[in-house]
């Protein structure tokens, strides 16, 4: 049901990132707060229309836009504002867990959908069901379908195997994870193609 296929993002929210990025200051900021205000308006009733797409076919709790604000106290950048607009889709309730991600930046778009910071309990019982039998997920991950759309499973890992876990076990590789996340990388004309609103849907229906 795509009753809002009809919303796209427009080249000029693209340009205006760019110029954001070339004059990451707030003078410039303040004088273009206006224009900022349309564009994230914009990109806002995407990711709304996302959403709703979402919920014809998984449960989203709640849909968060991201601010442009960056915070700066514990970086070595001290740019003020991102050059970005990104939004999450968090899954409903304990028994859902993980979500969806879309990030608007030119030339560095992405989908991500998975587990970003599984708590720890989460992440043990992962690796417990891993350490007892992955042959499931592994059946996942590999479908043909989802290796299309998003190729490999990506995300932080440890360096070795994590305690209480052996070294040697054959699903090592996948015990070790801290993330179960795939991410789509898109060029600009996907994102600024007519039927981009569909495309992120098929592309989150394919996990």
């Amino acid at each position: 049901n795509f009753m809002s296929s009809n919303i796209t993002i427009s080249k000029d929210s693209l340009d205006f990132l760019n110029e954001l990025k070339k004059n990451n200051n707030r003078e410039w900021f303040e004088a273009n707060k206006t224009t900022f205000k349309k564009h994230e308006a914009q990109v806002k009733a995407f990711f709304e229309a996302v959403k709703d797409n979402l919920n014809q076919h998984d449960e989203i709790e709640k849909m968060k836009m991201f601010r442009i604000y960056r915070d700066v106290r514990f970086s070595k950048d001290k740019t003020p504002y991102k050059s970005h607009f990104a939004g999450s889709f968090s899954r409903l309730g304990a028994h859902l867990r993980g979500g969806y991600y879309l990030h608007i930046k030119p030339g560095e778009s992405l989908l991500a959908a998975g587990f970003w910071a599984p708590n720890k309990e989460d992440l043990f019982r992962i690796r417990k069901e891993l350490e007892l039998d992955a042959s499931e997920f592994r059946d996942t991950i590999n479908q043909k379908q989802l290796k299309t759309v998003w190729g490999d499973l990506s995300g932080d890992e440890l360096k070795t195997a994590p305690k209480g876990f052996e070294k040697e076990h054959p699903d090592i590789d996948l015990i070790r994870k801290k993330q179960f996340v795939f991410v789509r990388n898109l060029s600009d004309s996907e994102v600024l193609s007519a039927s981009f609103l569909e495309e992120v849907d098929n592309s989150f229906r394919a996990i």
